[in-house]
């Protein structure tokens, strides 16, 4: 497995939207912030799955490089690192607002 061949992050980040997957939005409007979330947060699943099978593949010998096997172990801890941070940024959000008066 060449490094090229890892899954990426896009190029705009990780919360970069499918275009493809905006069902029944027009085009110039864009994905919702639903479709943006679930799909972040597919990426990260992916991210961890590939990760495992990669470790696996490496502990039952059937690749012998370490290298890909870290990147893509690491690809995966800074993603679910990054989404846990936008969630606690999120939730910090709601709370200032709901202690907002009015």
């Amino acid at each position: 497995m060449t490094l090229a061949s890892l899954p990426a992050l896009s190029s705009t980040g990780l919360f970069a939207a499918d275009k493809t997957s905006t069902e029944g939005a027009s085009a110039a409007a864009g994905p919702s912030f639903g479709q943006m979330l679930q799909g972040a947060l597919g990426q990260v699943s992916n991210l961890q799955d590939h990760a495992g099978q990669m470790a696996t593949s490496f502990a039952q010998g059937k690749t012998g490089d370490i290298h890909s096997v870290m990147i893509a172990s690491e690809q995966a801890t800074l993603a679910l690192q990054l989404t846990t941070q936008i969630r606690n940024k999120a939730i910090d959000a709601y709370q200032e607002v709901m202690r907002m008066s009015m």
